[in-house]
């Protein structure tokens, strides 16, 4: 009976031991706790802060009308004189 070459065993081999190596990463990596966790109750909702930057975006909005509104009127003061 032949032996295998070395070159037929090497083709089976390193995609084998590639593939269990990245099994056993991944599956120790999803064990390991990735960074401080903080507690539900000392972090506001994601509700909480999509209604925040909603409120912050909306005065924003509504500064930049009444500077568009006053350069308008400006505007249109300065043309009518």
């Amino acid at each position: 009976m032949a032996l295998p070459s070395v070159w037929s065993v090497m083709r089976v081999a390193i995609p084998f031991i590639s593939v269990v190596g990245l099994l056993s990463v991944r599956l120790v990596g999803a064990s390991q706790d990735s960074g401080s966790v903080i507690p539900a109750e000392s972090r506001p909702c994601v509700d909480c802060h999509a209604f925040e930057f909603m409120q912050r975006a909306l005065q924003d909005l509504k500064k930049t009308a009444y500077n568009l509104d006053t350069r308008v009127r400006v505007s249109t003061e300065m043309l009518l004189l």
